[in-house]
């Protein structure tokens, strides 16, 4: 494994790039299906010297569709499966709020981001933000991260969206592949 002094950090979304999203948000653990090889990929980013951060939109839970006990039996679930794979998330963090709110977290504003400069203790300017959509892209740019798209989830859609288009992979193992 090549941990430096300063290590790398690579910020993931959740739905569409870590899973399968759906329109009707994933409620429950039985709803959250992983999209082949992201595990893998992220325990390949892991043992070549990346923290992985994960930055996610959840309002469902200020919809009501789910609790936080669901949402942290999710991520459970999540980080089981990426430690099973050899890898390790460092922290996900999560924005709760309604998209009527208009928080600071929710993206495309920063605050996750920011939180996880906080947590890390380094600058994210320049360090890849891997989504699958428009808001992804935002707050990447908005932070000064290195946007990365990927055509699962919603990122097809996303892709011609984009002026001008930013670096797209297939999928998050096809990003995490080329990287390293």
């Amino acid at each position: 494994m090549n941990r430096s002094l300063t290590p790398k950090i690579v910020i993931l979304d959740r739905d569409g790039v870590i899973n399968f999203d759906s329109d009707d948000y994933i409620k429950s653990v039985d709803e959250w299906r992983p999209i082949p090889h992201s595990a893998e990929a992220i325990s390949l980013l892991y043992n070549h010297g990346y923290n992985i951060y994960v930055a996610t939109n959840q309002a469902g839970i200020a919809r009501g569709l789910f609790d936080l006990n669901t949402l942290n039996a999710i991520h459970a679930r999540l980080n089981n499966l990426v430690e099973s794979a050899g890898g390790k998330i460092e922290a996900i963090y999560y924005c709760p709020h309604h998209p009527d709110e208009h928080c600071q977290c929710r993206k495309p504003g920063t605050g996750l981001l920011s939180q996880i400069e906080d947590h890390s203790g380094q600058s994210l300017v320049g360090q890849p933000f891997v989504g699958d959509s428009l808001t992804d892209i935002q707050a990447a740019l908005a932070m000064g991260c290195r946007p990365i798209l990927v055509k699962t989830g919603n990122g097809a859609k996303t892709f011609h969206m984009l002026e001008p288009p930013v670096e797209t992979y297939d999928d998050l193992f096809d990003f995490a592949t080329s990287i390293i």
